[in-house]
């Protein structure tokens, strides 16, 4: 086996559609798309619109802080199966620099996963349509706890 500390994640990007397809609707309605959970880390995109876009011409701040709280809720979810009553019970976010008028993505990993409390950081990042993250150049920096309900006995 190897000396791996990553685990399965216990939902798939498939089974995390659905449950926002039937459950969370608003996130399909945002453009907001998880594209892959890999290595405890998690990968979700904001697909570009105008409408999201605030005077001055950048993607707004509540669409980077619905990414940034809808990466971690995935990034709970991949690592405690699919409880939908896990909740944010904090976000902080800090906006680095104006992200072009286009995708965001988000990149999200656990810091510290416990019996009732997930704490993560989701780096958010304009896409430039390379193929690869442009980790040197992220457009802001989240924090988030999520709070895990305990389980029914």
């Amino acid at each position: 086996m190897g000396n791996n500390s990553v685990k399965q994640a216990k939902i798939s990007v498939a089974q995390f559609h659905k449950l926002c397809e039937e459950r969370l609707p608003f996130a399909h309605e945002m453009g907001l798309e998880l594209l892959e959970i890999k290595d405890g880390t998690v990968l979700m995109r904001a697909n570009y619109s105008e409408k999201y876009l605030r005077p001055g011409g950048t993607v707004s701040g509540p669409v980077m802080m619905a990414l940034a709280d809808a990466a971690m809720y995935a990034l709970v979810l991949s690592r405690i199966g699919p409880v939908e009553l896990a909740v944010t019970t904090n976000l902080s976010i800090n906006f680095l620099r104006k992200p072009l008028p286009g995708d965001i993505l988000a990149e999200a990993r656990m810091l510290k996963l416990g019996k009732r409390l997930a704490v993560g950081e989701v780096s958010l990042y304009s896409d430039d349509k390379s193929g690869t993250l442009p980790r040197d150049n992220p457009v802001a920096h989240v924090t988030a706890t999520y709070s895990i309900p305990p389980q029914s006995a």
